[in-house]
């Protein structure tokens, strides 16, 4: 409940800062929100917090909680919506509904569908695979950690180069470079299980690219929308895209006893190929002009 009251509004807020460059706005906060999404990670792999073995997980969550009410006085003091901020609009439960009805915007929506149901399978089981391969090839669990965080951490460039990229380039454009490249590396990873070096390289490609494109659906649907609504529809959007995590998330530890983690991760494929073939169909819409000062 806090990161849904935490992640649309600020999405909507950074939009009214943003126009022409919608795209590096909403992705300068994505990129925040992947960076520290990677931070306990980080504090995991350090000496002066963890070992070789359990991390101290209480001191960790106390810490990125510390960061958390760090972040309230941040936004509570000086935090404010910008110059194309439009006026409140009357609570309308039916506009919900228009976000999936509306075919441009259930299109970009589908697509932030695709990339979900691969990134929190991707990070929420990399570090651990990372381990997993370290540890199999006599390599330190610390250094397996770092791999970990950077794997993660990586997504922050990510997040900024696909934002300047996009609004320049288009934003299909970009979504589906990076939706490619995400899920080769998907593909790609279990082969790699038994390199540590080359999967460690494997995951920092990954882990740019694996985000790199989230910001761009959230600002296509900004761009989609009815202004008015901004708010409601980014809701929808993240409301839908957490939810299918569950499942992503889920599936991948009773995969690993049947085919192991050479080929678990596959299962995440098919999310970038739906990714990419709704991308692919709004960029044909006319309605798709209408993203990235009218750069598909």
């Amino acid at each position: 409940m806090g990161l849904a009251g935490t992640y649309p509004p600020g999405m909507k807020l950074a939009a009214t800062w943003c126009k022409e460059d919608r795209g590096l706005g909403i992705g300068l906060l994505v990129g925040g929100i992947v960076l520290g999404s990677s931070i306990p990670h980080l504090l995991n792999a350090l000496p002066l917090l963890g070992s070789d073995g359990m991390p101290p997980w209480r001191t960790v969550l106390l810490v990125i909680s510390a960061f958390a009410a760090l972040g309230a006085l941040v936004v509570g003091t000086g935090v404010y919506g910008g110059p194309f901020l439009t006026g409140v609009a009357p609570f309308n439960w039916r506009f919900a509904g228009r976000v999936l009805t509306h075919k441009p915007t259930r299109l970009a929506n589908f697509g932030y569908l695709g990339h979900m149901w691969e990134l929190y399978g991707m990070w929420t089981w990399v570090p651990f695979f990372l381990i997993i391969s370290y540890g199999a090839a006599g390599w330190s669990t610390a250094s397996a950690r770092l791999a970990g965080f950077a794997a993660v951490a990586a997504g922050a460039f990510g997040s900024l180069v696909a934002g300047l990229l996009a609004d320049r380039f288009g934003r299909s454009r970009v979504t589906v470079a990076s939706l490619m490249l995400s899920g080769t590396c998907t593909l790609c990873a279990g082969i790699f299980f038994s390199s540590p070096g080359l999967l460690t390289v494997l995951c920092l490609l990954w882990g740019f690219t694996v985000v790199a494109d989230s910001a761009q659906f959230s600002a296509a649907v900004s761009e989609l929308t009815d202004p008015r609504y901004v708010g409601t529809a980014l809701t929808v959007q993240t409301t839908l895209g957490f939810l299918l995590t569950l499942f992503s998330i889920r599936i991948i530890p009773p995969l690993v006893e049947i085919i192991g983690w050479e080929w678990v991760f596959v299962v995440l494929a098919p999310g970038p190929v739906f990714g990419i073939w709704s991308m692919l169909k709004l960029r044909l819409m006319p309605e798709a002009t209408r993203m990235a000062s009218g750069n598909r």
